[in-house]
């Protein structure tokens, strides 16, 4: 027999006259859009609106005669059995039974279901009584979500090890903004959005989407599992243009409103034996995946990534379509666990083709991924049926209750969800097979660090630098511990040649700069590319460009250091023998001195004449004083040269700190967080 739904103008087949459609149909026909009001409704409107559902009632084509006799007292009976216990965001309100509602004391269902009206309020002052909340429902008393009321408002839950994954890619994401795009970053940020909205809605709901291509009979499927004719089928092609959804459980509101769908497109099953079993199950019917239409199209794939689980109806001739298994179910492989796969209209197969095509499309399964449900084992669920006949439907109801009651379906999506990102986001995090980052050798090594600092150490001429200290040293020495004559000598070179120079550090020629400039930029380029190899791209590409940015100035900073660090301020070092050098050279100069005196005394004969000893003096004096040259300088070598080598070492030092400084601390700041990231990813990637 058929009765009118409250539902803007929608037919519903119903088994039995007594059903809870004729007691929306009383309560709130009338309005088209009921879902989106929350107000109060006076009592006029009431009363209207049972009378006009009456009046359509009993000009319900087919409808007996006795029904429309009895029609006004059973659209009182039926609105007393539909208050007070459904909340699926399609009716906002009904007119609480034993009421009059010639009163103007109605009140809303939001208000009956928050239970019995304080003695103090308006609503309890005009009707008198308690809430109807306790009264016939058109439910079973004994259903479960009616004893537990206050578990309506407990939400998804994530723990352990789920938890840990979110808050892991959360932490990825936040590391990684500056050094990889958006678009890379889109589907992570997308599965921690749809994590934390499914985690603020219930967690007794599981949403279940029935998807299929043209003629499936998806739409005859979720028809024979409500119960009742809620979804149009036929011939026509596209049949279903929108999603439907269908609640066997209040409280489902927020989840349809994240799917998108609105109130006059929500629907609720025929209560019943079979409708117990399914408590808990959101169950919405998509438009075809192939549909012409594209935003029917749209529609699938958007919703696709919303449900807890999904449910794929293939017919005996599109099982194997190309573009269901190469867009939808190679791509979600990794759901296997919420995801059913449903072989429809085996009654139009004879004889053992069913069991024929069953296995095949459990070997396209296996090619595609899939791991299958068998034996125990998590998979996705494979199951042959007739729609049209019932036959497996039971079945597939008997599935669906056991996986609604797990609860666990919200979450088990979240983690197939968090398994393809980190399969989306490896190229980005790990490295191949064999690579240093895949054996744990990220970094510099201490051979490519001291590489680098020789190269720049060659580049800025330390060698060359420590040459010149030590021949300043030994010239400083020679000049200290020479003959006056010959320093005299030395003074008359250089006023003869002024533009001569005895200093060790000169600016380079223009061809040695180019050269040297052409050192650093190559042992730049060389460290980088030690620092990325076996790094994925993007973090390959950020070390260079760190190295890059510290290579500006460096050439010119190399220069500076040159000329300040190649030698100390002031005089070089004496030893210890240096006085004592000194004072024999002056001692000779002295003796030289004391007998050219005495010669010259004797010829102009102020002294005695006496040959032997001015000019043993002279002799003396003049051998004397090459002689403490020479000691000295062979005395000189070995100070010379350990002074040469550290004013070598100080500009190889210094050269090192200012590569280290503007090169190697970026790059070890990007390796670093490269590290930070790569730990992030792998407790991304891994499960439990």
């Amino acid at each position: 027999m058929t009765a009118v739904t409250a539902v803007t103008g929608h037919t519903e087949h119903t088994e039995h006259p007594g059903d809870l459609e004729r007691a929306e149909s009383a309560g709130s026909a009338g309005s088209t859009d009921s879902t989106d009001s929350t107000d109060s409704t006076d009592s006029t409107d009431s009363a209207d609106g049972a009378d006009a559902a009456a009046s359509r009632v009993e000009s319900a084509p087919g409808a007996e005669p006795s029904d429309r006799a009895a029609s006004g007292d059973e659209n009182g009976h039926h609105a007393r059995e539909a208050v007070g216990v459904w909340d699926d965001g399609l009716i906002a309100r009904r007119v609480v039974p034993g009421v009059s509602p010639g009163k103007g004391d109605a009140r809303t269902v939001a208000e009956a279901l928050a239970g019995p009206v304080p003695s103090g309020s308006p609503s309890a002052a005009s009707t008198g009584r308690p809430s109807s909340y306790t009264d016939s429902t058109a439910y079973d008393p004994c259903a479960p979500y009616e004893k537990s009321a206050p578990a309506q408002d407990t939400t998804v839950v994530y723990e352990g090890p789920l938890r840990g994954r979110l808050d892991a890619l959360r932490e990825l994401i936040g590391l990684s903004r500056t050094r990889l795009d958006s678009e890379t970053l889109a589907e992570a940020g997308r599965v921690l959005d749809e994590a934390a909205a499914r985690r603020r809605l219930s967690d007794r709901h599981t949403v279940v989407a029935l998807a299929g291509a043209t003629g499936s009979g998806k739409s005859t499927l979720f028809n024979a599992l409500a119960g009742v004719m809620i979804s149009e089928t036929g011939v026509r092609r596209p049949t279903t243009a929108a999603p439907i959804g269908c609640s066997w459980t209040d409280g489902a509101a927020g989840l349809l409103d994240r799917l998108g769908i609105p109130g006059r497109l929500r629907r609720r099953p025929l209560q019943g034996a079979d409708a117990q079993a399914l408590q808990g199950l959101v169950l919405v019917d998509l438009p075809d995946h192939d549909s012409a239409a594209g935003d029917h199209r749209e529609h699938v794939d958007r919703i696709l990534g919303l449900v807890d689980a999904v449910i794929w109806v293939v017919d005996p001739e599109k099982y194997a379509d190309a573009m269901l298994h190469e867009r939808y179910l190679r791509p979600l492989a990794g759901h296997a666990e919420v995801m059913f796969v449903v072989l429809n209209q085996v009654d139009r197969l004879p004889g053992d083709a069913a069991d024929q095509v069953l296995d095949d499309l459990r070997r396209l399964l296996d090619e595609d991924g899939i791991a299958l449900g068998e034996h125990g084992e998590p998979g996705a669920t494979v199951l042959a049926l007739s729609a049209l006949t019932g036959e497996g439907v039971g079945d597939l109801r008997e599935a669906l209750g056991q996986f609604t009651r797990e609860r666990g379906a919200a979450a088990r999506r979240i983690e197939a969800d968090l398994d393809a990102a980190a399969a989306h986001l490896r190229p980005v995090y790990a490295a191949g097979v064999g690579s240093a980052s895949a054996r744990g050798a990220i970094g510099l090594s201490e051979e490519a660090r001291e590489e680098f600092s020789e190269r720049l150490g060659e580049a800025v001429g330390a060698a060359a630098a420590g040459q010149a200290a030590e021949r300043a040293w030994r010239r400083h020495a020679g000049r200290a511990c020479s003959s006056p004559w010959l320093r005299l000598w030395r003074w008359y070179e250089a006023q003869r040649f002024p533009h001569s120079t005895g200093r060790h550090v000169v600016a380079p020629p223009a061809d040695e700069e180019a050269t040297a400039r052409a050192r650093v930029e190559h042992a730049v380029r060389t460290v980088a590319d030690e620092a990325a190899t076996g790094l994925p791209t993007p973090w390959g590409q950020a070390v260079r460009e760190a190295a890059a940015r510290g290579a500006q100035g460096l050439p010119e900073a190399l220069d500076e250091l040159a000329l300040r660090a190649a030698l100390p301020d002031g005089r070089p070092p004496r030893p210890g023998w240096w006085p004592v050098a000194v004072l024999a050279q002056a001692a000779m100069t002295l003796l030289q001195v004391v007998g050219g005196l005495w010669l010259v005394g004797q010829i102009v004969g102020v002294a005695e004449p006496n040959l032997g000893v001015p000019v043993l003096l002279m002799a003396l004096g003049i051998v004397g004083g090459p002689c403490v040259e020479w000691a000295s300088g062979m005395a000189a070598r070995g100070p010379a040269r350990r002074y040469g080598f550290e004013a070598e070492r100080r500009l190889r030092e210094a050269a090192a700190g200012c590569g280290r400084a503007r090169v190697l601390d970026p790059v070890a700041a990007e390796l670093l967080r490269y590290r930070e990231v790569r730990e992030q990813y792998v407790r991304v990637a891994q499960r439990g």
